[in-house]
């Protein structure tokens, strides 16, 4: 990996950072290219890199109508897991972790991938079986798991609350050892630095405004920085996913919500594991330099303002305080909100969009953090063969026609 000495650090420092080179070019648009991925976040610069270095295509743009990575990819709270209960979203999702341990060594670029773990507590008797056939599946799946009774919760997370008399008792929980957390933004700007010595061209500034259609095929898009023409057009674009099938004429099952999440002050270490309350509708997470990382569910209005409230503040930061009193006086510094694209079955679109030329890469809801390595990985399969990869064939969107759903929210009553 690419490491600066401590003399060249305080050097740039003493210079004010005027030393470093930019870690990737801002090239003028090409008139055309085989491919334009719209969308450069974590899911877009991720299938340009896979489709350079797996299948040889870098005559390939990423359009971006902000900066890099400053979407979703760049609003969440980073866990990453696997504990899924259908076989299609546990072969998605596992994947996904494999890549993930190995993403530094391949992007050549610290991701900050920390393997801490994911406890999802139970809180009743019924919550106790529920979390037995999670774990049965898991184990069924191939996907690691230990399934713990109060004790085994209490020495893994002490800051619980484990009284019995509390609001939502523990009576123990499902813990995944391999899940854990990433560095958003690293993951961003490996993706991007690497795509971007594979010769893929990373557009900045440049938004989406239709697309050029020709005998019923799309052959490029209108954008703010001219007409840019493509052999066939990616569209990862997260909360916005139903914007853009309005301007390229087809129909998506989704709806778009605000999903909001918390940074606490920083604190001595407390919390070395990533803890999922369902009852409460709270998790938590401590960072690597000493914040809370707190969510909760989706704000089920539909809307696509990038920010939060108040009534879901009091949900999400009382459920913490219900789990773990000790952390009630605990200040934030921040609050935000991140678009989310929500499917019927809260499970992904990888596929064809219904027009010729346009291929999809949405409906993650809330598990595109997680999927990134995945979703692009078998979003540059489909782009570069025309074919599905095993792992994404159940979510292509003909799955709504045929009522072949994966309703894992349904399944696993983990918000997705």
């Amino acid at each position: 990996m690419t490491r600066y000495s401590a003399f060249a650090v305080f050097r740039e420092g003493l210079r004010r950072q005027k030393g470093w080179k930019p870690a990737w070019r801002s090239p003028k648009p090409k008139k055309a290219y085989d491919v334009v991925i719209i969308g450069g976040g974590g899911h877009g610069l991720a299938t340009a890199f896979y489709l350079a270095k797996n299948h040889g295509i870098r005559n390939v743009a990423v359009l971006e109508k902000g900066w890099l990575g400053g979407g979703n990819t760049g609003r969440n709270t980073t866990a990453i897991r696997s504990n899924y209960f259908y076989p299609e979203s546990a072969a998605l999702y596992d994947f996904s972790v494999k890549l993930y341990e190995g993403l530094s060594r391949a992007l050549n670029y610290n991701v900050m991938f920390s393997q801490r773990g994911m406890i999802v507590l139970a809180h009743s008797e019924h919550d106790m079986e529920m979390a037995t056939r999670q774990y049965n599946a898991m184990r069924l799946n191939g996907v690691d798991a230990v399934l713990m009774g109060r004790d085994a919760v209490r020495r893994l997370v002490p800051v619980l609350d484990m009284s019995l008399d509390a609001r939502f008792p523990i009576h123990g929980g499902v813990f995944q050892p391999r899940a854990g957390t990433g560095r958003h933004d690293a993951v961003a700007w490996g993706y991007a630095r690497a795509a971007d010595r594979l010769g893929v061209d990373l557009i900045q500034n440049c938004a989406v405004q239709g697309f050029v259609m020709e005998a019923g095929r799309c052959v490029g898009v209108q954008t703010s920085r001219g007409e840019i023409g493509a052999g066939i057009v990616g569209a990862a674009v997260a909360g916005h996913s139903s914007v853009l099938a309005q301007m390229g004429g087809y129909h998506l099952p989704i709806q778009s919500y605000v999903l909001q999440a918390f940074v606490s002050e920083p604190l001595k270490p407390i919390l070395d594991t990533v803890v999922l309350a369902p009852a409460l509708g709270t998790y938590v997470s401590q960072s690597d330099k000493g914040g809370l990382v707190i969510g909760g569910g989706l704000d089920r209005v539909p809307a696509y303002g990038q920010r939060g409230n108040m009534p879901m503040q009091e949900t999400v930061l009382g459920g913490l305080c219900e789990m773990m009193p000790a952390l009630a006086r605990v200040k934030l510094l921040r609050h935000w909100g991140g678009i989310v694209d929500v499917t019927p079955d809260s499970s992904p679109i990888l596929g064809r969009s219904g027009v010729d030329g346009i291929y999809l890469n949405c409906g993650w809801g809330t598990g595109g953090f997680k999927a990134i390595p995945a979703g692009g990985y078998l979003f540059a399969h489909l782009l570069a063969t025309g074919q599905h990869h095993d792992i994404s064939r159940p979510f292509d969107l003909s799955r709504f026609a045929s009522g072949a759903l994966v309703d894992e929210s349904a399944a696993s009553g983990i918000a997705h």
